[in-house]
């Protein structure tokens, strides 16, 4: 088994006390959290997948070890379960902290061994108002905590008050996490300057093996990018790189296969790193030969200036949902200046934006939530508003949905900006943009005035990606 573990860990134990200080205020005392972390994964006969710890753990305590669990008490006590010393385990699999010596590593009041959960939780549960837990992450959790609380119930003659209530603990972690501290946004921006190396580094492969007159393959890109994370620090990467050539960029989660990259196509490429338990996530199309054809300009402007119109729209105090309707307004304009949608058929602008005819070549949201997890945890809906909606009828399904105002933007979130335009070959669209897919993708931290862009370190303007690319095939590796 391999764990993946801070290289270089820049988070002080006292951070994470201060995270289960706010927890326990927020619950109260008379409440006692549960939080596990992930179990190991088998990924095939007797190998496991690299091991990641459970985010909501992990932000708590910054242990990586498996099989452990952390319970936090409304008080302000926590205490660690994990697994205890064992010489003959940790030739095979690592080195093991142990209970013993994790107060004083971690900041915890008390740690036992794993194996006395079952023992010690009924106790520890005695007496308490309400017991919560993460609801629906951890398979196998709800009938563990059922068990310690009927064991209470069993001994209600004898004096036990088991608890009376259950608590969802994602909704306090979730409201926690979506504001980052400064520890957090040193580590992503750590990230993101390593992500932006990997993309450059795939840029320049790409422009010299064609210069070389040498094949290149998708593979040869992706393995460009893992090896930059790595060289790096980072522990793996955020989310399966997503290298797509030609007419793959049309195919929003395609994964890098073995397809050759042609001269005179479009290269997409969606990826990032995890660092120290935080992701970035970075997109970028370039030109395989180094130029632009007319077309591809004329999208990838269109694209640059959606992704653009969504920034201007991210400040303090803006709704989620106003980043990605500034994109679709300037996507759904171009999209008919371009003639790829046709006014004869789909009416103007309005009419475009208010029947989704863009989300033909235009289907998923500009943005999404970034911190441990790549899609972050997270309301994106405002939570003082959650029981404000109104019924509408999709454009594109025919059904009524709820539709209920979206997050207020407030600093410290850190949020995806990501537009794109992905056009299939199709006998209504002009042939020049067959096969043409592109996305911009860029991570924006919410500032006190306006939004900080942290994954800039790769070039994004046609120019500045046509300067390296041309800039790369005199270069010697």
């Amino acid at each position: 088994m391999t764990l993946i573990t801070p290289s270089h860990p820049s988070v002080p134990a006292s951070v994470y006390a201060g995270r289960r200080s706010r927890l326990a205020k927020q619950m109260g005392t008379g409440s006692l959290a549960i939080i596990p972390t992930a179990p190991v994964q088998l990924r095939n006969r007797d190998c496991d997948f690299l091991y990641r710890p459970d985010s909501y753990f992990y932000y708590l305590c910054g242990f990586s070890e498996p099989d452990a669990c952390l319970v936090v008490g409304g008080e302000g006590h926590s205490t660690l379960f994990c697994q205890p010393l064992d010489a003959a385990q940790e030739v095979w699999n690592g080195f093991r902290l142990g209970p013993a010596a994790a107060p004083a590593m971690l900041g915890v009041e008390a740690a036992f061994a794993t194996s006395e959960m079952d023992a010690k939780l009924p106790d520890m549960l005695d007496g308490k108002d309400t017991v919560c837990y993460p609801f629906a992450t951890h398979k196998g959790l709800e009938t563990r905590v059922d068990g310690w609380l009927g064991q209470l119930r069993a001994k209600v003659r004898q004096g036990t008050l088991p608890p009376q209530h259950l608590g969802d603990l994602c909704g306090f972690l979730d409201a926690m996490r979506l504001i980052k501290d400064p520890h957090e946004l040193s580590i992503m921006r750590h990230a993101a300057q390593i992500s932006a190396a990997g993309h450059i580094r795939a840029m320049r492969l790409t422009a010299r093996k064609l210069q070389a007159g040498q094949d290149l393959h998708e593979y040869h890109l992706d393995a460009e990018l893992l090896h930059e994370f790595r060289h790096h620090g980072a522990q793996a990467q955020a989310y399966g790189s997503i290298v797509a050539s030609g007419g793959n960029a049309c195919v929003l989660h395609y994964r890098a296969g073995a397809r050759q990259v042609n001269a005179g196509e479009l290269v997409l490429i969606d990826a990032a790193c995890e660092l120290d338990g935080y992701a970035s996530d970075i997109t970028r199309t370039y030109p395989v030969n180094g130029r632009f054809s007319g077309p591809q300009r004329c999208l990838y402007a269109l694209v640059l200036a959606a992704q653009q119109a969504a920034i201007a729209s991210t400040r303090p105090g803006a709704r989620l949902d106003d980043l990605h309707d500034a994109a679709v307004r300037v996507l759904a304009q171009g999209l008919l200046d371009l003639h790829i949608l046709d006014a004869n058929t789909v009416g103007g602008i309005e009419d475009v934006i208010d029947k989704k005819a863009y989300a033909r070549f235009y289907m998923h949201r500009t943005s999404h939530w970034i911190g441990m997890d790549v899609h972050d945890c997270g309301s994106y809906v405002e939570p003082s508003e959650r029981h404000i909606f109104s019924l509408r009828q999709d454009a594109l399904t025919g059904q009524r949905v709820k539709h209920r105002p979206s997050c207020i933007l407030r600093p410290g979130m850190a949020l995806t900006i990501e537009p794109g335009v992905y056009v299939r070959a199709a006998d209504d669209v002009p042939v020049a943009f067959h096969n043409i897919g592109i996305r911009i993708e860029d991570v924006a931290i919410v500032t006190d005035t306006g939004c900080e862009l942290i994954t800039r370190d790769v070039p994004v303007g046609i120019r500045e990606i046509e300067a390296l690319m041309h800039e790369a095939k005199g270069i010697n590796r």
